[in-house]
């Protein structure tokens, strides 16, 4: 069982999803650690930097994965010898190459405007002169399902071409993503019949069943998947398979995968370096994979794990996490009440006061899921272990508008101890302004505040009252070590803004004092 990656190529045609060069050998690399058996890295013959990515890689030797370079068929009416991309891909620095052509008879007559029997000369003949220079022929039989569903037997024509002039493998296609897994399961089974133990998967996501369709495909005989970590991909993406590998080893019993444990921090990479945010809610690798809120969920975990989830985080190289909120019982909130005193009991009365207090913040608007630092510090409040580092004793906000440019200036005054410090600070809101003011003035008492710096701010309505409607401003800081969620709630937005932004700093000097 091989796994194909082409999150270079195919994963790249995705909306907002660009790769610069160094950027694809950074993912290579990564790629090339965890597992992957074949890196389709991209078009040598399409555009430069993919040319030029080839030629780096030549002679460059990977731990575990084959590089794969990506191109089509010949022209309509070309010699595959003078066909300038099969040159291209005949003289890339890999061993593998993977090539499209047409396998529905509509798209032959109707886009390249050519015979049935001209096509099948295409492949053959592109297929043989690839494999004559010696390399790795991948066949990608385009549109493969809805052509066999459209005529079968010219599908199986296409993939005879291809295996007969030397095809390794015979990728069968759902290139408009519009299968199903039971259309999957019959047509694969057909073509496993013919072409047993070189049949390919690759599916779009267009109908939201790509991965279910790569593992019935698997079930049917296929041994090679294509797909793209995170799902990446044109229109809706490709199998994702950051979904499809899992399944495969710890649902289906495949050992096709030697580093699973490594998933989680691939699929964040590959993010990190696409410049796309992480999908909290993606099965095995999201944030909320493993995260529970409900009570009942939260206490049957912490019993036996079995009872809720449906393997072990870790195998995936994921995390537990219990979700702060109204719904939750003591089991939930009782280790972050350790983290403030570990000697309370379950059954000590500070624990349904605790809850009591949750219950009725969060019934005035406040949430406390992604703002589990402005909890601890509720809960230090609640047994009386709050620690003040400073005093505001007052702050101003005048707004003006001089020469139609809108002016925001904050006044401050903090007491540390027995010294009281006055400042001021411009910015570009009264929120901003307050926060320049503050890390102004706080500096004085505690440089290491210099370190910390506000990454999110999010505000919303959380009741209907108009312009006096309640309002809960989240706020998300780092020092660049630790990340650091706090909330505020008022019918003003700044007063809530306000009080997220000083959560955040209390919660940084806890851990930086």
């Amino acid at each position: 069982m091989y796994i194909y990656d082409t999150t270079l190529r195919d994963g790249a045609q995705g909306q907002s999803v660009t790769f610069s060069l160094q950027d694809k050998e950074q993912l290579i690399r990564r790629l090339d650690e965890v597992g992957m058996h074949f890196i389709e890295a991209g078009n040598p013959a399409s555009n430069p930097r993919d040319a030029e990515l080839f030629e780096r890689m030549r002679g460059v030797r990977l731990k575990n994965a084959q590089l794969v370079a990506f191109g089509s068929t010949r022209r309509v009416g070309a010699r595959a010898h003078e066909d300038a991309g099969l040159n291209v891909l005949a003289n890339a620095g890999c061993t593998h190459v993977a090539i499209f052509g047409k396998s529905w008879d509509f798209h032959v007559t109707g886009v390249l405007r050519t015979t049935l029997q001209e096509n099948l000369n295409m492949i053959s003949e592109s297929v043989r002169f690839l494999v004559s220079a010696g390399k790795t022929v991948f066949f990608d039989a385009e549109h493969f399902f809805d052509g066999y569903a459209a005529n079968p037997r010219y599908a199986m024509e296409t993939l005879r071409a291809a295996r007969d002039a030397g095809a390794s493998y015979l990728v069968l296609c759902d290139t408009n993503g519009g299968r199903l897994p039971e259309d999957v399961r019959n047509t694969v089974k057909n073509v496993e019949m013919e072409f047993p133990g070189c049949v390919g998967i690759h599916c779009h996501n267009d109908s939201g069943v790509a991965v279910a369709c790569s593992l019935t495909a698997v079930r049917m005989g296929a041994v090679l998947v294509q797909g793209t970590v995170n799902g990446l991909g044109e229109r809706c993406g490709n199998a994702d398979l950051c979904c499809v590998i899992p399944n495969l080893v710890l649902k289906m019993g495949v050992d096709c995968f030697p580093h699973l444990s490594e998933l989680t921090s691939l699929s964040h990479f590959v993010s990190s370096v696409a410049n796309l945010s992480v999908d909290s809610r993606m099965p095995y690798v999201g944030r909320s994979a493993f995260t529970h809120k409900g009570g009942m969920h939260i206490d049957g975990v912490m019993k036996n794990a079995r009872t809720f989830e449906h393997i072990s985080p870790a195998a995936v190289g994921n995390e537990r996490a219990f979700v702060v909120s109204d719904l939750a019982g003591r089991n939930s909130i009782l280790p972050l009440i350790h983290a403030v005193d570990p000697s309370i009991g379950r059954d000590d009365p500070i624990v349904d006061h605790i809850c009591g207090k949750l219950k009725q913040m969060e019934f005035e608007g406040y949430q406390f899921e992604d703002a589990e630092d402005s909890f601890k510090l509720m809960v230090r409040r609640q047994l009386g272990k709050y620690r003040s580092f400073y005093e505001v004793l007052d702050f101003q906000v005048f707004c003006q508008r001089p020469d139609d440019v809108t002016c925001t200036l904050a006044t401050l005054k903090v007491r540390v101890g027995n010294k009281v410090e006055l400042t001021a600070a411009e910015g570009d809101g009264p929120v901003n302004a307050l926060d320049f003011a503050l890390r102004r003035v706080l500096t004085i008492f505690y440089p290491q505040v210099e370190k910390l710096r506000l990454v999110d701010f999010k505000v919303r309505v959380v009741d209907d009252g108009g312009t006096a409607s309640r309002v809960r401003v989240y706020i998300r800081s780092t020092d660049g070590e630790h990340t650091f969620g706090t909330v505020g709630v008022s019918p003003n937005v700044v007063q809530a803004a306000w009080a997220a932004l000083t959560d955040s700093i209390d919660a940084f000097l806890l851990c930086n004092p």
